[in-house]
C-alpha cells in the first residue's frame, strides 16, 4: 500500500531557546491517550545541537521509559490521569536548559497501540509494531505514513502486518516522521525522530556500509571508554585503519583471569538496560567461568537494538549480540528492532528441511514468547538459547585468537593485521581441523550455501527429496546441517554442542524432514537423531575443537569419550511427536530446566551467523 502523506503543522508547546528563528520544544502526536496506548515525547531541536539530555517524570503513576538520555522517550501508561515530564539538556553555547510537558490519559482502554516511538539516525533500520486486543484481527491492520519525508516500507503491502520495517530517510536536520496504524474504527499514532548524520561511506574499505545505531560504553569510567565505540562499532571503521592492540587490546592482554567488572569495562550498548542484563548473566549464569574465560579472546562486547543476527567479527575482535536474548520486560522488548532474519527465505524451493532444537528431559529448553504477548519473562526462559549462542560466537573468537597466541601478539599491530598474520603463518585452528579431519559431503556443502548463504539452488538440488539428504548426511561426521556453512561454523558448532551437553546435559536434535509449503502442514521425520555429537565418527573432531577453544575444561578426553550414543528418532512421525524419545532423567543437573509449547516453536532454522571476513 502506498504511503499516505499529509502536511503536519507543528504548534510550539514550550520554548527553550531560538536558533535561526526556530524553537526547541517538546513535541508529541498525542496530548491525550487511552490506557495501554504507547505515547512518545520528542525533544525537537531542528537548528540547535543539544547534548547531555536527561528525562525525568515529575507527576503521575510511574511509567517506564528506557531511553532517558535520548531525544525521544516512549512509554505505556496503565492508569488514567495526568502525567508530567521534564527534560534538561545542554545547548550549543554551553547553557543548561529544561522543558516540561504533560499528557492526559483517559479512562478508556486502548484497543490498538503503535510502538515504539524513538530517535534514529538517518539511514538507520527502524521497526514499528502494533499491539491489539483480542477483539481486533491482525488481517484488518493498515499502516500509513502521515507526515515527514517519505519512507519505503520493506514490504510492499502494509495491510495485515503487525510490524513494518524501513530505513530512516535522509534529512538535513532533525525531522519528525509520523505513522498511523488502524483496524476498523480504532487507530493509534506513533512518531520517529530522524536525526541528521554524516553520510555513510560506501567505499570498498568501509567496514560498515549500513548505518549503525548510536551506542555508548556501558561503564563511562572505563579506561577504554574513549576508544571503544570508534574501534568497534562505528561507521568510521576502515579495513585499512582498524585499531591496534595498543589502543584496544584483547581482554587477555590485561588479565587472563578477568572478573565481571573487567569484562563490563569492554561493553558497548545502545540502551543501558542491555548492559545490566549482560552483567546479570555473567554474575548468575556462568557457574564454570566458561564465558569469562572465552571472552578473553575479545576486545569488546556490543549489544545493540539493531544487531540481528549476532556475530563475532575479526575486524574489531569483538562479539556482537542481538538484544533479543536479553529483554525481560515488554518495555525492554519494545526498544529492539524486530526485523526478521534476512535469511528466512533462503532455499525456499528446496524439498527438504533439517530442523534442530535443544532439549532436556524430553522438553524444549527455551520458552518462546510471541511478539504479540506483552508479558514479562524470566531469565531462565531464554537462558539456554543465550548460553548456546555465547558458546558458539566465542568459539569464533578463540579460533582467531587462541590462548596459545595471546603472548606472541604484537601490540603495535592492528587487530585485523594480527589475524591475517596468523592465517598466513599457520592458519586458524578451524583450518587445521579441516586439514586433518575434514567433512567430505560435497552435496551437503553445496546445499548449505543455498540454505544459509542465499546461493540459487540448481534444478538437481530442488529435486532432492528427504531420502536423498539422508544418504548424503547420515554417514557424515557433522552433527548439524549448519556445520557445512563454512569451515569456521563447523568448528564452532562442534564446540557449542559439546559444551551444552557436558555442562547442562542438554542435547541437540537434528532431523531430515519434508518441506511443507502450506500453513499447518506437519514436518514428517524421514531420519533424525538426538545427541548426534556422541557419534563415534564425530567425537575426534569434537575433541580437537574443545581442547583448542577452551583448554580449561578439565578431563576433556574422558568427557568426549563418554558422550552417549545418539538416540534415533521415529521415522514417519512428526517433528513435534519426536520430542519424547529419551528416558526421563529426574535428577536436574546444572541450570534450571524450562519448557515451551511445541506448537509455539517447531524448530530452529537460523540461530548463528558468520559475518563475511575481509581476510585474504
Amino acid at each position: 500500500m502506498k504511503n499516505i502523506l499529509r502536511i503536519l503543522l507543528l504548534i510550539p508547546i514550550l520554548f527553550a531557546c531560538r536558533n535561526n528563528g526556530e524553537v526547541t520544544k517538546i513535541f508529541t502526536v498525542d496530548d491525550e491517550v487511552k490506557i495501554a496506548q504507547a505515547v512518545e515525547l520528542v525533544l525537537l531541536a531542528p537548528s540547535n545541537k543539544v547534548t547531555n539530555i536527561v528525562w525525568t517524570q515529575t507527576a503521575g503513576e510511574p511509567v517506564v521509559f528506557l531511553a532517558y538520555t535520548s531525544k525521544v522517550i516512549a512509554f505505556t501508561p496503565n492508569t488514567a490521569g495526568t502525567y508530567s515530564f521534564n527534560v534538561s539538556f545542554t545547548q550549543e553555547d554551553g547553557s543548561r536548559e529544561s522543558l516540561s510537558h504533560s499528557i492526559s490519559v483517559t479512562n478508556e482502554q486502548g484497543e490498538i497501540s503503535a510502538r515504539l516511538g524513538h530517535a534514529a539516525l538517518e539511514g538507520s533500520k527502524v521497526s514499528l509494531r502494533a499491539s491489539l486486543t483480542s477483539k481486533l484481527l491482525s488481517d484488518s491492520l493498515v499502516w500509513q505514513q502521515t507526515a515527514g519525508p517519505e519512507v519505503n516500507f520493506t514490504a510492499e503491502n502494509t495491510q495485515g502486518d503487525y510490524a513494518v520495517f524501513f530505513n530512516a530517510p535522509e534529512v538535513t536536520r532533525d525531522t519528525v516522521v509520523e505513522f498511523t496504524v488502524s483496524s476498523g474504527s480504532y487507530s493509534d499514532k506513533v512518531a520517529v525522530l530522524v536525526e541528521n548524520a554524516e553520510p555513510v561511506s560506501t567505499s570498498d574499505n568501509t567496514a560498515y556500509t549500513e548505518r549503525l545505531a548510536r551506542v555508548f560504553p556501558f561503564v563511562a569510567s572505563s579506561s577504554y571508554a574513549d576508544v571503544l565505540v570508534d574501534c568497534v562499532y562505528s561507521n568510521k571503521i576502515n579495513f585499512a585503519r582498524t585499531c591496534a592492540f595498543n589502543t584496544l587490546p584483547l581482554i587477555a592482554h590485561d588479565t587472563t583471569t578477568p572478573t565481571v567488572d573487567d569484562i563490563m569495562d569492554r561493553v558497548i550498548v545502545s540502551h543501558y538496560w542491555m548492559g545490566e542484563r549482560f552483567r546479570e548473566f555473567l554474575e548468575n549464569y556462568d557457574p564454570y567461568n566458561d564465558f569469562k574465560n572465552l571472552l578473553r579472546a575479545n576486545t569488546a562486547i556490543v549489544i545493540s537494538y539493531d544487531i540481528r543476527p549476532s556475530y563475532y567479527w575479526v575486524v574489531s575482535g569483538a562479539i556482537h549480540l542481538d538484544a533479543n536474548y536479553f529483554w525481560l520486560t515488554p518495555d525492554e522488548r519494545d526498544t529492539i528492532n524486530q526485523a526478521p532474519d534476512y535469511r528466512a527465505s533462503f532455499g525456499g524451493d528446496l524439498n527438504f528441511a533439517m530442523p534442530w532444537r535443544y532439549v532436556k528431559n524430553n522438553n524444549y529448553t527455551t520458552t518462546f514468547i510471541s511478539e504479540n504477548d506483552r508479558v514479562t519473562r524470566q531469565p531462565s526462559d531464554v537462558l539456554y538459547s543465550l548460553t548456546s549462542l555465547m558458546y558458539h560466537e566465542l568459539a569464533h573468537a578463540n579460533d582467531i585468537f587462541p590462548s596459545t597466541s595471546w603472548s606472541a601478539l604484537n601490540r603495535d599491530q592492528t587487530i585485523l593485521s594480527a589475524a591475517q598474520q596468523i592465517a598466513d603463518n599457520s592458519g586458524f585452528k578451524s583450518d587445521q581441523l579441516n586439514n586433518t579431519l575434514p567433512l567430505l559431503g560435497e552435496e551437503m556443502y553445496a546445499l548449505a550455501q543455498v540454505r544459509f548463504q542465499g546461493v540459487d539452488a540448481s534444478n538437481t538440488q530442488n529435486a532432492y527429496q528427504p531420502n536423498d539428504i539422508k544418504t548424503f548426511f547420515s554417514g557424515e561426521a557433522a552433527p548439524q546441517f549448519y556445520n557445512y556453512s563454512s569451515i569456521r561454523e563447523d568448528y564452532a558448532m562442534l564446540f557449542d554442542g559439546f559444551m551444552m551437553k557436558t555442562r547442562f546435559d542438554i542435547s541437540r536434535d537434528v532431523a531430515i524432514t519434508n518441506a511443507p509449503k502450506i500453513a499447518n502442514e506437519n514436518y514428517i521425520v524421514n531420519w533424525g537423531q538426538r545427541g548426534r555429537i556422541g557419534d563415534e565418527k564425530i567425537k575426534p573432531r569434537v575433541l580437537y575443537a574443545v581442547s583448542h577453544i577452551l583448554p580449561e575444561v578439565s578431563d576433556i578426553e574422558n568427557l568426549v569419550n563418554n558422550l552417549p550414543s545418539p538416540i534415533m528418532m521415529n521415522a514417519g512421525e512428526s517433528w513435534a511427536n519426536n520430542l519424547n524419545i529419551s528416558p526421563i532423567n529426574k535428577e536436574q543437573s546444572g541450570l534450571q530446566n524450562v519448557s515451551a509449547q511445541p506448537k509455539d516453536r517447531r524448530f530452529v532454522q537460523y540461530e548463528f551467523y558468520e559475518k563475511p571476513s575481509p581476510l585474504k
